[in-house]
């Protein structure tokens, strides 16, 4: 479970929990073997038969602590169901009723609830009680902190306890990644070199210290970084770890590269415009991506050799491979200007396009919504969302009624809100959209799309369309500290929330968007 930044559709930085865990309760040999057992069930997405199993060997070895810790660490990283943490925990207390971590996590399960107060008391009478591990335990809770979206506190507890000469790396990177998250990337980047300086091997530090660099505009110092993060794949896609990876001193002239999804559809989104930049380099390319963006893609660039996302690729016909986010680094962007201007990139099906126009009226501006992020299983991606995400209740409250037609662009079970509907009129044509390509259509026949950060917002801006990002207030390394623009989108238009409540940041969009509304209406 790491923390950090940003889309959701990207990992996040920060000192994991199973770290600070084993950071306390030391090396278990047993536990060890048990947990990568559990693990191949659960990337191999047999997260049911994975609990299972953690569930049927703690029943049966019941006295054994590690177990349940074990069990406990990779409930949390693969799932949120916290009832099975609580019940895990609970196993461990009644054995040894003082054990530090175990009390820890029961901490940290309050705080994820949303019993701050609780699970922040449980901490400091931890802390009171056992001063010899007041680091460790500073550790925990400020990342716990940092995953709820208390940045400030979270800073609060690193710098009390960096005063009183509790120097770690974790709370040296946590204080960095809290730093970041306020939007003070450039103060964050000491923070983790000093972590780093203590622990340079730890990846998560180095990460997140790239995702500051980024953050902070200090691309030519932050790709090299980014570049040697621990990739996010999928279990299917493990052989191309043995696949020779692409680097930027790689002559490509005549070279075969695939190029293949890394992270959330976001992510591949934004940086797909720098593979025409190897095409210029002499290199023939192959995607492969989700089928979501697989027929997108397709009507979109005629130099790339798009796979069907249900065929697996034969590697051993390509002389390399790179994730998606690695094209910024491969193509040598060291400012905003080296960002390709070609803007559009993605094109939506112009007979979708004139089918769907024929479908809303036309008097009015026509407006899309997304609410809400695509919901995770992994408590960490979970967290991330509930910070990124806000409720149908919430965006109308503040946006609607307005005079114009509004249309929903809102995927998943965050869409059932419109059930219970009775406001405005929404137009909800998402049931018969299949993929990208079909939300694109749409995205093309509205004049304004507004939306929290996720994949949709990316589409958007790669579309050229006219886009309203509402920002969380930790906002993603993407969006850089400050601005109301992106150089990512020029498209866009950035609504930042400065507090973890998107109150008024909403309340800002509403207003923009009514003053929108009428200068249409006056031309």
């Amino acid at each position: 479970m790491s923390q950090g930044t940003e889309n959701v559709d990207g990992p996040e930085n920060g000192s994991s929990v199973e770290e600070e865990w084993w950071k306390i309760a030391g090396s278990p040999p047993d536990a060890a073997r048990f947990s990568q057992s559990c693990e191949t069930l659960f990337l191999a997405g047999n997260g049911v038969s994975g609990l299972q199993r953690i569930l049927e060997t703690v029943s049966v070895h019941q006295e054994a602590i590690l177990l349940s810790l074990a069990g406990a660490t990779l409930v949390l990283r693969h799932t949120s169901r916290y009832e099975i943490v609580e019940l895990l925990l609970r196993n461990v207390l009644r054995i040894d009723a003082d054990h530090v971590v175990a009390q820890c996590f029961l901490a940290y399960v309050s705080i994820v609830r949303g019993d701050v107060a609780e699970g922040c008391a449980s901490f400091a009478t931890l802390m009171n009680r056992h001063p010899d591990q007041r680091t460790e335990i500073g550790e925990f809770v400020s990342m716990s902190l940092l995953e709820v979206g208390y940045p400030v506190e979270a800073l609060n507890v690193t710098m009390s306890l960096l005063r009183e000469g509790n120097i770690s790396d974790s709370l040296l990177n946590n204080a960095g990644c809290a730093l970041e998250r306020l939007n003070r990337s450039d103060e964050a980047l000491a923070f983790y070199e000093k972590a780093l300086q203590i622990n340079p091997g730890r990846k998560e530090v180095a990460f997140g210290h790239a995702c500051a660099l980024i953050k902070a505009g200090q691309f030519e110092k932050g790709w090299p970084l980014y570049f040697e993060r621990e990739l996010q794949i999928s279990a299917r896609q493990s052989d191309l770890l043995a696949r020779k990876r692409l680097r930027p001193e790689h002559v490509l002239t005549g070279r075969h590269v695939l190029l293949f999804q890394e992270q959330g559809l976001g992510d591949t989104i934004q940086f797909i415009r720098f593979a025409t930049d190897l095409v210029r380099r002499g290199a023939r390319i192959t995607v492969h991506v989700p089928a979501s963006l697989t027929r997108l893609f397709r009507q979109s660039f005629a130099n790339l050799t798009v796979l069907d996302a249900t065929v697996s690729p034969d590697l051993e016909i390509f002389d390399y491979v790179a994730p998606i986010p690695d094209l910024p680094y491969l193509s040598g962007m060291h400012t905003v200007q080296d960002i390709p201007v070609n803007v559009p990139y993605l094109k939506a099906d112009p007979l979708a396009v004139a089918q769907i126009k024929t479908t809303l009226p036309t008097d009015k501006p026509r407006i899309g919504l997304v609410w809400a992020g695509e919901r995770r299983t992994r408590s960490e991606f979970a967290l991330a969302d509930k910070r990124r995400s806000i409720s149908f209740e919430e965006m109308v409250a503040e946006m609607l009624p307005v005079d114009a037609t509004v249309v929903s662009l809102q995927f998943g079970p965050a869409r059932d809100a419109l059930k219970e509907w009775e406001g405005q009129e929404i137009v909800d044509p998402m049931d018969a959209v299949s993929d990208m390509a079909d939300t694109a259509a749409i995205m093309q026949t509205l004049d304004l799309i507004i939306s929290v950060d996720t994949s949709p917002v990316h589409l958007a801006g790669a579309l050229g369309c006219p886009v309203w990002l509402i920002s969380r207030w930790d906002a993603c390394w993407r969006w850089g500290d400050d601005g109301q623009g992106s150089p990512w989108y020029p498209t866009m238009r950035i609504f930042r929330s400065r507090e973890r409540s998107f109150a008024p940041v909403l309340q800002e969009v509403g207003r923009a968007l009514r003053l929108w509304v009428e200068m249409r209406q006056s031309r």
